[in-house]
């Protein structure tokens, strides 16, 4: 059987998802949607999901948790990856107000970094990319450059596709309706200590 190690970019997923769907489909179950991605020949051996953690949104914070504490009760092979957000000050050149957002820094680098030491520890004969980040070519070429014999497939999310990724990999698909559809997590997840994990009403 054939290895497959899966990486997804989660906030390229995420923004995919909301562009095509709106907040219907987050409730994602990670592991049941990259083992539908398979072919028959094929073995899942991980799921790395990289994301970072909202902030200054307490609502947000507790729907993210509650999502994370339900991918990890139900998908065993899920691993979980947190970049961070950075402040950053902007201010309006014509009437000078000032104020602070956040932008999502290290995802691309920890998948980078993650694809190419996973290649080196031989984790995976086919690494499966769930992204349309074309920041993640220098990784994908030196990972091919170094085993030629690995393959790297981009799987696009919805509303999301890479020229510059397709260019690279050794193959590419687009992730359809159906399998974003049957692969969400039950409506209520209990966790081993009796927490019920509730989809977030919205995400319906």
């Amino acid at each position: 059987m054939v290895r497959v190690a899966v990486y997804v970019d989660g906030f390229n997923l995420y923004f995919g998802l909301r562009a095509k769907y709106d907040r219907k489909y987050l409730w994602l179950d990670l592991q049941t949607l990259a083992a539908s991605l398979l072919r028959r020949d094929q073995t899942l051996e991980q799921v790395t999901y990289f994301t970072a953690r909202v902030r200054n949104d307490l609502q947000g914070e507790q729907r993210q948790s509650d999502y994370l504490d339900a991918l990890r009760e139900r998908s065993p092979l899920v691993e979980i990856k947190d970049g961070r957000f950075q402040e950053k000050s902007r201010r309006c050149h014509r009437c000078g107000s000032a104020w602070s957002v956040f932008e999502e820094k290290e995802t691309d680098v920890n998948i980078a970094v993650a694809l190419l030491a996973d290649a080196v520890r031989d984790c995976f004969d086919t690494a499966l990319v769930v992204s349309a980040d074309s920041d993640l070519c220098p990784a994908v070429r030196e990972t091919k450059n170094l085993f030629p014999m690995k393959r790297i497939i981009a799987a696009f999310p919805p509303s999301r596709h890479s020229a510059e990724l397709k260019r690279v990999v050794d193959g590419f698909m687009f992730i359809g309706d159906d399998k974003i559809r049957q692969a969400q997590l039950p409506d209520e997840v209990v966790t081993k200590a009796g927490i019920i994990l509730r989809r977030p009403k919205h995400w319906s």
